[in-house]
């Protein structure tokens, strides 16, 4: 039987997995796009991707350019792959089309699959759900995503070769289940089916999974947005035959090593301390300590490519003027380390500087998010600046040596 999927953002994380959903025969999607709605809906979405090949002029089964214009049929998934960014709209605000009256009156709750940043992301929605009297339990599915996927103009995304998604049920308040109910297996499963050539992992405690993945996003993103520098410029050595930049420097390369390198590996350190703190064992199936060197590892090899061509996505937004993760990514750490008396000077340092670029972002991230919801409108973004040089960040005090 065919299901009924809504996505909600079409930007690269967005047109990745509607693509995966769209090749198999089990689903018709319905997609709403907003900044790019006119592009998709005339051109299609162009896609150059190690993994699925070069795809030209995809149109899902349906594109919208609002939540409101897509509430009028029964959905079986709402996948949410928009940033997080609660400070500007929170999720039961950006998606009311759905969890109010008409819909609720005609329609029963989709299962909500969260493809975001963050930890804690699915709170206020699990809320909001709870508040409508109905008598079902609200589905929440919170994921871990893994995929190398930039939007490099409005409707082409360029693609490496992982497709990941670790998933699990979310449980208010619960970090220590660890064995899923039939019915929440059952729900597993079906989703998992729904996605082609996709690496899907299914587990039972989600938010420990969730939390390493936010271990990397607060150690490289943050690394990539205060300096503005690529990591191709911490791990990637000079070119020999194929020119490419940017690289490491051998000029710089002793202290880059010394004090950024060093720096990325303290703030995952501080991560694996707030994650014993929060009830995580040093083992495989939880938070395991070996989770930092392999990390280091996995980006030096990821990075060091010649053809390695991918940013993290909020160094790309900062460039942009587009809303950035601040909150759900460090702000949210930072409470849940200050909740158990762990310190974490780094990340602390991290979420402040970083904050410091959402205030100056906020009427523009603002206006972006609400035009989801409703009617969209042209966006005007400021002229993207150049990257600048490479900075050296000393660990311990977090001083930039220029």
């Amino acid at each position: 039987m065919t299901q009924e999927i809504l996505v909600v953002g079409f930007g690269a994380v967005g047109a990745i997995y509607a693509y995966s959903l769209h090749r198999t025969d089990k689903v018709r999607l319905t997609v709403v796009a907003r900044g790019n709605y006119e592009l998709i809906k005339e051109h299609g979405m162009y896609i150059k991707s190690q993994r699925f090949g070069n795809v030209e002029a995809w149109k899902p089964h349906r594109v919208v350019n609002s939540i409101s214009s897509a509430a009028d049929r029964q959905y079986s998934h709402v996948i949410l792959s928009t940033k997080c960014v609660p400070e500007v709209i929170k999720t039961p605000d950006l998606l009311k089309p759905l969890i109010s009256s008409p819909y609720c009156d005609q329609f029963q709750q989709p299962v909500y699959v969260l493809l975001q940043n963050g930890l804690n992301i699915e709170v206020d929605l699990y809320r909001a759900i709870k508040a409508l009297g109905k008598p079902e339990e609200p589905v929440i599915i919170n994921t871990g995503v893994y995929v190398f996927a930039n939007l490099i103009s409005a409707n082409v995304v360029e693609h490496g070769p992982f497709a990941r998604l670790d998933i699990g049920i979310y449980r208010p308040h619960d970090y220590t289940t660890m064995v899923n109910s039939p019915a929440e297996q059952q729900v597993l499963e079906g989703l998992k089916e729904l996605f082609h050539n996709v690496d899907i992992n299914i587990y039972p405690e989600i938010q420990r999974k969730k939390f390493a993945k936010n271990m990397l996003n607060i150690a490289y993103a943050a690394c990539a947005c205060l300096t503005r520098c690529s990591l191709t410029s911490l791990f990637r050595p000079p070119p020999t035959n194929v020119p490419y930049e940017p690289y490491l420097d051998p000029v710089t390369a002793d202290r880059v090593n010394l004090y950024t390198r060093k720096w990325i590996k303290d703030i995952l350190d501080e991560c694996v301390r707030l994650g014993r703190a929060m009830g995580f064992p040093d083992s495989e199936d939880g938070l395991p300590s070996s989770i930092v060197e392999n990390s280091m590892k996995t980006s030096e090899k990821n990075y060091s490519g010649p053809d390695s061509n991918h940013n993290p996505s909020t160094l790309l937004d900062i460039e942009k003027g587009a809303p950035i993760e601040v909150e759900v990514i460090w702000g949210e750490t930072v409470r849940l380390a200050k909740e158990r008396n762990v310190d974490v000077p780094r990340i602390e340092m991290a979420s402040t500087l970083r904050n410091k670029l959402r205030i100056e972002l906020h009427d523009i991230a603002l206006f972006q998010f609400h035009s989801l919801s409703q009617s969209p409108a042209a966006i005007t973004f400021p002229s993207p600046r150049p990257l600048s040089s490479p900075i050296i960040i000393q660990s311990g005090t977090g001083t930039p040596d220029q």
